[in-house]
C-alpha cells in the first residue's frame, strides 16, 4: 500500500490496484467522477445538553387587580393601627375631653333639660365621707370608665373613709388619689370599678353669659337632683377655705352642710378662716344647695363646663326659720378648663 500526500497536508492511501483504501479520509474529488472518492465520514457531533436559561421574571401588571391588592394591603395596615389607637384612646384611664362643644345629646335636643339629664346623670355620683367628728356629703363627676372621679377638695378633706354611690345605686369604696386645695379640687378612685360612663369635659373658655346650663348633684343627700338656669357671670373671684379643720367645723361634721365662701369682700355661709384660696368661677342661677359641691355644671350640648363648688344660702338659724334656707340663685362653679389643666397634678398624688 502506498501513500501520497495532498496539498492540504493530508494524505490518501491506495491498495495494490491503485484504488483508494476504503475508509480512508478523502478531501479531493476524482478527475473522472467529481463525486469520487466520496467525502470522508464526519465524526459524530457530540451533543451537549444545555440547561435552558431561566425565563426572566415577568413584570407584574399594574392593572386594576394589582392596584386593588396594594390598596387592600395598605388599608389592612392602617386598619390595624387605627384599632390599636382606638383601644388606647378608650382605655380606662382616658379622659373624654373636647376642645370645642360636642353634642353629647342629639343636636335636635340641644338645651332640652330632660335629654341632658338622661345623658349625663349616669356620670354624676354621690360622695359620702366619714370624718373624725361626723360626715360630709357631696357630689362628683366620673371622668374615666375605670372609676376616676373629680370632686371638690372640701368634700373629702379630712375623710377617714369615702363611699361613692352611682346613679344606678351601686356603691364603691374610694381612695383619694390627689388633692389641690388652692383650686378646691380633688381626684378620687373607685375601687374595683369598670365600665362606668365618663362625662365629656367641654371647653369653658367658650361659655358666654346667658348660656343655658344644667346642674346635677346630690343636695341634702338627694342623689341625681337636676336643676337648670343660665350663666349669670364669668370670672368671679371666689374665695374658699383651705383649712382642713375648717371643713369639719362648718357643717361638714354634722351641722347644716353649708360651705363658707367669700365674694366681693363679704363672707357667706360662715367664716372661711385664716387659710383661704381664690379662684375664677362661673356664676350661675341654677339652684345649688348643700351637697351639690363637686357636681356637674353642664352646657346645652351635654358637656361638663364646670364643677359646682360654692353657693349662697340663707342661714337656717335665722329668725325667719328654715324656710329662708336654700339657694337664692347665687351659685359658683370651677371652670372645667381649670380642672383639665390640674389633672396631671392630681394624678401624681399631690396633696397640696
Amino acid at each position: 500500500m502506498t501513500e501520497s500526500f495532498r496539498r492540504s497536508g493530508e494524505y490518501e492511501s491506495y491498495d495494490s490496484y491503485g484504488n483508494p483504501q476504503q475508509g480512508t479520509p478523502q478531501h479531493a474529488s476524482s478527475p473522472v467522477n467529481p463525486e469520487w472518492p466520496p467525502p470522508p465520514a464526519q465524526p459524530p457531533v457530540q451533543q451537549v445538553m444545555v440547561e435552558p436559561a431561566a425565563p426572566a421574571p415577568k413584570k407584574r401588571a399594574r392593572g386594576p387587580m394589582a392596584l386593588l391588592a396594594a390598596v387592600a394591603i395598605v388599608a389592612a395596615a392602617i386598619g390595624g393601627g387605627t384599632a390599636y389607637g382606638f383601644q388606647e384612646l378608650t382605655g380606662n384611664d382616658t379622659v373624654a375631653t373636647s376642645s370645642t362643644s360636642t353634642n353629647v345629646v342629639p343636636a335636635g335636643k340641644k338645651g332640652d333639660v330632660a335629654t341632658i339629664a338622661a345623658a349625663v346623670s349616669p356620670s354624676v355620683v354621690e360622695i359620702s365621707a366619714t370624718l373624725s367628728n361626723g360626715s360630709s356629703t357631696g357630689s362628683g363627676v366620673i371622668i374615666t370608665s375605670g372609676g376616676e372621679v373629680v370632686t371638690n377638695n372640701h368634700v373629702i378633706s379630712g375623710a377617714q373613709s369615702i363611699k361613692v354611690t352611682t346613679s344606678s345605686g351601686k356603691s364603691y369604696t374610694a381612695k383619694v388619689v390627689g388633692t389641690d386645695s388652692k383650686k378646691d379640687l380633688a381626684l378620687i378612685k373607685l375601687e374595683g370599678a369598670s365600665g362606668l360612663r365618663p362625662a365629656t369635659l367641654g371647653n369653658s373658655s367658650g361659655v358666654q353669659v346667658g348660656d343655658t346650663v344644667v346642674a346635677i348633684g346630690s343636695p341634702e343627700g338627694l342623689s341625681g337632683t337636676v336643676t337648670s338656669g343660665i350663666v349669670s357671670a364669668l370670672n368671679r373671684d371666689v374665695t374658699v377655705s383651705t383649712d382642713e379643720g375648717q371643713s369639719q367645723g362648718q357643717g361638714q361634721g354634722g351641722g347644716d352642710g353649708r360651705w363658707p365662701f367669700s365674694f366681693g369682700g363679704q363672707q357667706f355661709n360662715g367664716d372661711t378662716g385664716s387659710s383661704t384660696t381664690t379662684y375664677k368661677a362661673i356664676q350661675t342661677d341654677a339652684s345649688l344647695n348643700p351637697g351639690n359641691s363637686g357636681g356637674a355644671l353642664i352646657d346645652a350640648a351635654g358637656n361638663i363646663i364646670g364643677i359646682n363648688s360654692a353657693m349662697y344660702s340663707a342661714s337656717s338659724q335665722s329668725s325667719s326659720g328654715s324656710s329662708d334656707a336654700g339657694s337664692v340663685g347665687l351659685g359658683f362653679a370651677i371652670p372645667i378648663n381649670t380642672v383639665k389643666s390640674d389633672l396631671a397634678t392630681l394624678r401624681s398624688g399631690s396633696t397640696s
